[in-house]
């Protein structure tokens, strides 16, 4: 893959042996986004679980301190006292069954991030094929399925993302913007790393943190050593 001149010159920040510790490769990764956007921070954690096991599963959410720079849409599946509930905590958007053939048939997905009520869940689960392959079917792991929406609605708001493994079992998440300050960006990543060794399944032999980097949207890619946090 040929990459960029600006690339280029910013992997040679770089040195691709070096385990880097958190606040050493925040400084880098600042310095190396280069792009005309202010790029995300992304940080991706390979864990030394197999997610083909329900007992070695990760997943969970977070509020970052800093949050993520972005800004959050909420849809709430809800009814009764909760839709005005959840429309007073700043949810973006409020309904319930109306709301199927929309996301269905419509393909409407104007949110980020889906909250739904226990008792909306019948509803919701209807949407399972098209929510599932975009991980936005609310969970409770994720404090996505709950009576409390307003705290779920202002914990989004906030900053609280969710992270999962994917098949490969490496985590992907964001962790800020490249216009934070490298003190934000540190305190989001380990507020991070915290919840992902505090989530590790019990069965989890051997090393758990198999390899930590983190890297802007079009950056290089940044080892951070995982043994500080452990």
């Amino acid at each position: 893959m040929k990459r960029g001149k600006k690339y280029v010159e910013a992997a040679k920040l770089v040195d691709r042996a070096t385990q880097y510790t958190t606040a050493e490769a925040m400084d880098l990764v600042k310095k190396t986004a280069v792009a005309k956007f202010d790029e995300t921070v992304e940080a991706h954690i390979r864990l030394g679980v197999d997610g083909r096991h329900a007992d070695q599963q990760v997943r969970g959410a977070v509020v970052l301190p800093h949050g993520t720079g972005k800004t959050v849409r909420v849809l709430v599946f809800a009814k009764g006292d909760k839709v005005d509930e959840a429309q007073a905590a700043g949810a973006d958007y409020v309904g319930g069954e109306e709301l199927i053939p929309k996301i269905q048939n419509e393909g409407w997905f104007e949110f980020d991030v889906v909250v739904a009520t226990p008792d909306m869940m019948g509803v919701v689960g209807r949407l399972g094929r098209v929510l599932g392959p975009k991980g936005l079917m609310p969970n409770p792991k994720a404090g996505t399925v709950t009576m409390d929406v307003t705290k779920a609605v202002a914990d989004i708001k906030a900053g609280k993302i969710e992270y999962r493994l994917d098949k490969a079992n490496i985590i992907h998440v964001p962790v800020g913007k490249a216009s934070f300050t490298a003190e934000q960006l540190s305190e989001n990543f380990e507020t991070l790393m915290g919840a992902i060794v505090k989530a590790k399944p019990a069965s989890a032999k051997g090393q758990y943190l198999k390899n930590v980097t983190v890297a802007t949207t079009m950056g290089p890619g940044v080892k951070v050593n995982p043994a500080q946090f452990l």
